[in-house]
């Protein structure tokens, strides 16, 4: 048994062995901190304000930046490496980028040349009173200033001949009260040569500029009567058509719809395959429906000679056609024969880059038999070197063309489909989702719809999308204003 001494001897043991250890530790510590010290002194660091001298560029200060508040607007300016690049530069100035701040620039050639668009075709869209269509004229009249012309073939309200007569340009008023006759077989003025699709040129040769007069003249024809009949036309009636036409051509200096309607009622001989009698029977229906242009409620507007002429230099022409009365179906013939007699000019190259605005193009679209006129002039714009604009209320007017899977809606899906720019303006409640599933649209972007103010549109651009809000000067408010009547 240990002793309480020998005890005490054994904790006065341990204790000097503890302590010994301690003061050994502290002494390990005290050797690497001098010898990371030692380390540091000789190792060659950057001084913490810098390399001394006039070339270190610093300054013997510290950088110290006071705090600082602003908007998102304008810490947008401040650093711009943060906001949408947007479109470029190159074109019209269309108004702001509601997200960025930055100005929205827009040209359909431009942006077709470097490959952002397939196609330089828009699609406008947009309820009443939202703007749609001061942004159309927006457009048309700040594109002359960059050497691009504009024709309307089609203006129903009226509203673009004061902007035309104030751009220097031509207005054709047709209708009741009107001395203006056109006469849509017109042959128009002949180009030098044709563009090719690959970019090259070709000397237009008199067969050649026969034969595209005489395509031309037979679309136009099919178009309108197929048209008045509601009904595609059978190989019969055309041949009958097309036999009439060409008699009017030869017996008559300058052909006309009256020479063309007579000739049907009673032609001179007979082709291959029909008889005079034949060609009677089988185009009679026909005849009929061509003579409302002639002597029925359209009578005096496409009876004649020409009594006005298209003059392709000039930076605007519209039709206007405020003065036609009457169903959808009639202002839809009238707007294709007016087109037509416009798309003589459309032919020259040398013409230049042009807008063809179709406003109120949803009374065309009604119009099944002549959406495929249409469609000839969209799939050839780019050959053209035409962009072009066409106005409506909502996508759903595409529903009234036809029932589904029908030749004409598919025709009206194919004009949209030509769209490489769609502009959306504010629907009506209950048309984002539709809208949305006809152009394809994000749940994203879908949901900017309902938060569109008035001046303010979704543009889709080839795969990229932008809010923007159109701005325009006091002077183009006051000379695009379509409320005159509603406000005193």
């Amino acid at each position: 048994m240990t002793s309480r001494r020998e005890k005490r001897a054994l904790g006065r043991t341990t204790q000097r062995i503890s302590n010994a250890d301690r003061v050994a530790e502290r002494e390990r510590v005290r050797r690497s901190k001098r010898q990371l010290q030692l380390e540091a002194r000789e190792a060659a660091y950057l001084p913490k304000n810098g390399e001394a001298g006039e070339l270190a560029l610093r300054t013997y200060r510290r950088l110290k930046v006071e705090p600082h508040r602003a908007t998102s607007e304008v810490l947008a300016g401040a650093y711009p490496f943060l906001a949408e690049s947007g479109l470029g530069s190159e074109g019209v100035l269309i108004g702001q980028d509601a997200w960025s701040g930055a100005g929205f620039v827009y040209d359909p050639w431009e942006l077709y040349r470097i490959g952002v668009l397939t196609n330089p075709n828009v699609m406008l869209a947009g309820v009443v009173g939202r703007g749609k269509s001061t942004l159309a004229k927006s457009i048309a009249t700040r594109s002359i200033a960059f050497g691009r012309s504009c024709y309307v073939p089609g203006d129903p309200k009226g509203e673009w001949s004061v902007v035309s007569r104030m751009v220097g340009g031509q207005v054709i008023a047709l209708g009741d009260g009107s001395d203006a006759r056109l006469n849509p077989l017109d042959e128009g003025p002949r180009p030098q040569y044709l563009s090719n699709h690959d970019g090259t040129s070709a000397h237009l040769s008199d067969v050649a500029w026969q034969q595209l007069i005489r395509q031309r003249r037979r679309e136009l024809l099919r178009s309108i009567s197929e048209s008045a009949l509601g009904h595609s036309m059978a190989a019969v009636e055309l041949t009958a058509l097309f036999a009439a036409l060409d008699e009017a051509v030869r017996s008559n200096t300058v052909a006309t719809l009256p020479q063309v309607v007579a000739a049907m009622f009673d032609p001179l001989g007979d082709v291959v395959g029909s008889s005079c009698a034949q060609l009677v029977d089988d185009g009679r229906d026909v005849a009929h429906a061509l003579s409302r242009l002639v002597g029925g409620d359209l009578g005096g507007l496409f009876d004649g000679p020409s009594t006005v002429h298209f003059d392709a230099h000039l930076p605007m022409v519209s039709v206007d056609l405020s003065r036609i009365q009457g169903s959808d179906a009639k202002i839809g013939l009238v707007m294709t024969c007016a087109s037509s007699w416009m798309e003589a000019a459309l032919q020259d190259p040398a013409g230049g880059q042009r807008w063809v605005i179709y406003d109120e193009a949803w009374r065309v679209l009604k119009q099944p038999a002549l959406l495929s006129h249409m469609q000839s002039q969209w799939k050839l714009s780019r050959a053209l070197g035409i962009a072009n604009l066409m106005v409506i209320h909502r996508l759903s007017d595409l529903d009234a063309v036809g029932e589904r899977d029908s030749e004409s809606r598919n025709l009206a899906l194919g004009l949209l489909a030509d769209c490489s720019t769609k502009i959306i303006y504010a629907q009506e409640s209950g048309e984002d989702a539709k809208t949305g599933a006809s152009l394809g649209l994000s749940s994203t972007e879908i949901d900017q719809l309902s938060s569109l103010v008035r001046g303010e549109g979704l543009w889709r651009v080839g795969e990229r999308s932008f809010v923007v809000r159109h701005v325009c000067t006091p002077e183009e408010l006051a000379l695009f204003d379509t409320n005159q009547r509603m406000v005193p």
